[in-house]
């Protein structure tokens, strides 16, 4: 079943790229932007992700959290943050749990790989509710940037 804007974001535990066991939970009474990306160390994820880094004055001004998630170990995130000196947490959905849940998974991906997360935004109240979703079936595409950061601005508003 797929989720629309309105439903409840289905809570996840995932561990960060420090080894810290992160749950959406965490972040009630924030907004958070969800990225979810297809695989570390590729040329859309880097320029989506360094693109949010330069950004994040952005989201912070709006006091919003912003979360990557792949299917990458905890270890290769961390290499990867620290290559790309990302100011945001990224959390390894090594299981594929969270991008079932959010129904963000390529079933086939390229390489015969199976179980890659799709690059997809979601933007997710301070009530735990969502408010923006963009699920990108073509993994060289960018989620629309100005539209997650205009969901955000009017979240701030209500």
């Amino acid at each position: 079943m797929s989720l629309r804007i309105g439903d409840k974001a289905p809570d996840f535990s995932l561990y960060s790229s420090d080894k810290e066991l992160t749950h959406l939970h965490d972040y009630v009474g924030k907004n958070v932007v969800l990225l979810f990306f297809p695989l570390a160390f590729t040329s859309t994820c880097t320029k989506e992700l360094c693109s949010t880094r330069d950004d994040i004055s952005v989201y912070n001004d709006l006091d919003t959290v912003v979360l990557g998630i792949s299917i990458d170990s905890p270890q290769t995130l961390k290499r990867y943050k620290a290559e790309l000196e990302l100011n945001f947490t990224l959390l390894s959905d090594f299981n594929k749990e969270a991008i079932r849940a959010y129904d963000v998974i390529y079933e086939e991906f390229s390489l015969g790989m199976k179980g890659v997360g799709k690059r997809a935004a979601f933007v997710i109240d301070a009530g735990g509710f969502i408010r923006y979703i963009e699920v990108l079936e073509a993994a060289g595409n960018l989620p629309d940037f100005t539209a997650v950061q205009n969901t955000v601005r009017q979240l701030q508003l209500v």
